[in-house]
């Protein structure tokens, strides 16, 4: 049987992820659910290749194409980027790293939408790179959806069923507000884009083994307001936004207060949660499974995950062993997913 093919972007050159690659490809784990393509510089893999003593066999290659012999510890790399990385400054922000990130990320985008690829699991880029390189998005999910030229979109997290996630299907939560200010949360919320994310979460869910999903909504004050006595944001906008998805037959129950809701869904009672902004999810879920985390974007035509961690400038290009285990999962779900994809066309 012939496995599909999946992007594997390269991320910042600076980072972990050229290393994350190595490690990956070098092993025949991959191998066994997929077919990896790497979208990112050879040159780079190679010198990541000869840190860990790996002996990596890198091959460039212009597209993916039917005749490739994929086995661990032979990579293929199709470097269609704009920038000379083979210079840029490991473990530190550089226009360089920044843009070829970009690259990395629109190719792969550009031959999934086409269909020579099934999905895309991407290595960490870094923001601050990203803007030296005079690129005005805040990070992969917002080029995402720009490239899908979709306006529907949210970024969750998921991490699978385990002792700690009880939830059998895994749990999953995405938010209504992402690479924001705190500051600018409140006057950002909106009913319909609330329920949008609802609708987001439970079908993914579904996807991914909930046969009816359960969507917790996260207030966005301390105690959900208090009926009011700390914002009104909860009876204003959340709520109706809980009842318009119990009107379209979604199992919603909301808004609750954060800090006991997460506990109530990682013991099993929710399958999905949907947070009002950025930490108000990351800061449980990555303190609950850091390398197993994925993070997956919804509401695009094609699939992309991602590991939930950073470029780790703190470890990268040193003598540490990287841990695989968040990009493996990440590659398990997009599998997931694109074979749901594929059985629905």
């Amino acid at each position: 049987m012939n496995l599909p093919y999946i992007a594997l972007t390269m991320g910042d050159v600076s980072g972990i992820g050229p290393q994350l690659l190595d490690a990956l490809c070098s092993h025949a784990e991959v191998y066994q659910i997929c077919r990896p393509v790497i979208y990112g510089n050879a040159e780079i893999l190679r010198r990541a290749s000869r840190r860990s003593g790996s002996s990596l066999s890198v091959i460039s290659i212009d597209s993916v194409s039917a005749d490739l012999a994929f086995e661990a510890g032979t990579a293929y790399c199709i470097d269609r980027g704009n920038a000379d990385v083979v210079d840029a400054i490991p473990c530190q922000t550089d226009a360089r790293s920044g843009r070829a990130a970009y690259d990395y990320l629109v190719s792969a985008i550009d031959d999934c939408l086409a269909g020579q690829v099934a999905a895309i699991t991407t290595a960490p880029l870094n923001k601050e790179s990203l803007h030296l390189a005079g690129i005005d998005y805040p990070g992969h999910t917002e080029i995402l959806a720009d490239r899908c030229q979709i306006q529907d979109f949210g970024m969750m997290l998921y991490l699978p069923h385990s002792e700690v996630i009880k939830p059998p299907a895994g749990l999953g939560i995405v938010h209504a507000t992402l690479h924001t200010s705190i500051a600018s949360v409140p006057g950002l919320l909106k009913t319909p884009e609330i329920y949008e994310k609802i609708r987001l979460i439970a079908d993914l869910m579904q996807i991914m083994g909930a046969s009816s999903p359960r969507v917790a909504v996260c207030a966005l004050n301390p105690h959900a307001g208090e009926h009011g006595l700390f914002g009104d944001e909860e009876a204003r906008i959340i709520a109706p936004a809980v009842e318009r998805a119990q009107q379209s037959n979604i199992d919603t129950t909301g808004p609750l207060p954060a800090d006991t809701l997460i506990r109530r869904a990682v013991n099993g009672e929710f399958d999905a949660v949907v947070a009002m902004y950025h930490d108000q999810g990351h800061i449980p879920f990555k303190l609950l499974g850091f390398d197993q985390a994925v993070n997956i974007t919804l509401g695009l035509p094609i699939v992309r995950t991602s590991p939930s961690h950073g470029t780790a400038f703190d470890i990268a290009w040193s003598e540490t062993v990287p841990e695989t285990r968040g990009i493996m999962e990440a590659i398990k779900a997009a599998m997931k997913l694109a074979q749901h994809n594929q059985q629905t066309r």
